[in-house]
């Protein structure tokens, strides 16, 4: 299995999804992380001269202009079947969720810790963290 874990320094998960410029993608075989793979991810800055406008009776970050940039986002991590993070808007959330990719609110910090409570089926979905 691979699981992406949004990064700045390849050790840690970030706190904010859009901010963070890197995937560390995180393959798991028989219970051990056999191959990691730092991978470059688009994020808020990429889309600075885009329009950020709200769209009319969607909370901020849904609306097709939003899904389509965190669609681009998660180009990269395609393969992945789950991405960690350690906070995340809403609308991020549910387009990961619609590609595919099980996205994981988590309170680890620990990039391989955090991969294995989700490879064992421990780790933590901590909804509540989304904004």
């Amino acid at each position: 299995m691979k699981i992406a874990a949004i990064t700045e320094n390849g050790r840690t998960i970030s706190q904010h999804f859009g901010r963070a410029p890197y995937y560390l993608v995180i393959k798991v075989d028989e219970g051990q992380i056999v191959d990691r793979e730092r991978r470059e991810k688009l994020g808020h800055a990429h889309f600075q001269s885009e329009q950020h406008s709200k769209e009319p009776g969607q909370p901020h970050g849904f609306g097709p202009a939003a899904h389509d940039r965190h669609f681009r986002m998660s180009e990269t991590i395609a393969d992945c079947e789950a991405l960690l993070c350690r906070g995340m808007g809403m609308g991020a959330y549910e387009s990961m969720r619609t590609r595919g990719i099980r996205p994981v609110v988590t309170d680890i910090a620990d990039i391989d810790e955090a991969v294995m409570a989700y490879a064992e089926g421990r780790i933590v979905d901590h909804i509540d963290r989304l904004h």
